[in-house]
């Protein structure tokens, strides 16, 4: 009998430990938020969240800007009753309280409803909207959406590697930056020596991303890239200071340097962008330093330049 039991008390903590691995959070690729997906939610293979294998329930995660959660909180408290008939709610989870919305809504001719959850996060806020069609809400109900909710958690660090793994291209040399950012999942990054908190303008940072036009006849691209230029965020009082074609990695490029201010302290600032023509999309790559130190940010910018790579 007492082996019996021994052996009955192995299997409960077996037990348990395998309830508990299976609750474990789950992170999309690249994301800071987490959560345990409910069943039949796998992550989804064409956004950053989950959805189930016939596409029909999507959970997206996303970051929104820091303030955008004390907006929602402040508006919560002045109308706690909500508006248009949607009232918000909120709930307590491991990454501080968080508000969420229901809706009923409709998807082309599906009815669906549509759960949107803010939650606080260290530099931003963190965002997940939910939408169950008609056919699924019996096994996706309010109560397990709420409690699918209720599992959120933040890190506040995605590792580096698991970041770059989602670019269309390789990027071999970090240049010893501080800080890795994914601006646009699968699409764009910053590496920066600054952050959220201090701004990334105060100090050398570059941003790295494919962008969906190209100018493939050389008469053109020297336009192309003076028009490009002049859409780089946050700068103020940008001058052209020099535009000549150059060769990245063997394929037609640009080199376009500025000269400008930037950020909310009004930072002066050089920057260089360029651009690696391909035949439907142009890599850009933008490095920004504080004019002071350019002289040793730019042999960085440029090695991270080079060492990016196609996928084989």
């Amino acid at each position: 009998m007492n082996a019996l039991r021994y052996f009955a008390a192995i299997a409960v903590v077996i037990a348990s430990a395998s309830q508990a691995l299976a609750a474990d959070p789950v992170f999309p690729t690249g994301a800071r938020v987490g959560m345990v997906p409910l069943v039949g939610l796998n992550k989804a293979k064409t956004f950053t969240g989950f959805e189930t294998e016939d596409q029909g329930v999507k959970v997206l995660v996303t970051d929104l800007p820091a303030e955008a959660y004390g907006e929602v909180s402040n508006a919560f408290k002045a109308n706690p009753g909500g508006t248009g008939g949607i009232k918000p709610e909120s709930i307590e989870t491991p990454a501080g309280l968080a508000y969420y919305t229901v809706e009923n809504a409709k998807d082309g001719a599906s009815s669906v409803k549509r759960y949107s959850m803010i939650l606080p996060g260290p530099t931003f806020s963190g965002y997940v909207a939910v939408q169950v069609p008609e056919n699924a809400a019996k096994i996706y109900t309010d109560e397990a959406v709420r409690q699918m909710f209720a599992s959120a958690v933040i890190r506040g660090e995605v590792p580096v590697q698991e970041q770059l793994s989602m670019l269309p291209f390789k990027v071999n040399e970090l240049s010893e930056f501080k800080n890795v950012r994914t601006l646009a999942p699968g699409a764009a990054f910053i590496l920066a020596d600054g952050d959220e908190k201090t701004g990334f303008e105060v100090a050398p940072f570059m941003i790295i991303g494919l962008i969906g036009q190209t100018a493939a006849n050389p008469e053109d691209r020297g336009r192309f890239a003076q028009q490009i230029a002049t859409t780089i965020p946050g700068v103020r009082d940008g001058k052209i200071t020099m535009s000549e074609p150059v060769r990245i990695d063997g394929q037609p490029g640009y080199e376009t340097r500025i000269e400008a201010t930037s950020g909310k302290d009004n930072t002066p600032v050089t920057i260089v962008q360029w651009l690696r023509f391909g035949a439907q999309t142009s890599l850009r790559v933008i490095g920004s330093s504080p004019r002071d130190e350019w002289t040793k940010a730019f042999p960085r910018f440029r090695a991270v330049r080079d060492g990016i790579q196609p996928r084989g």
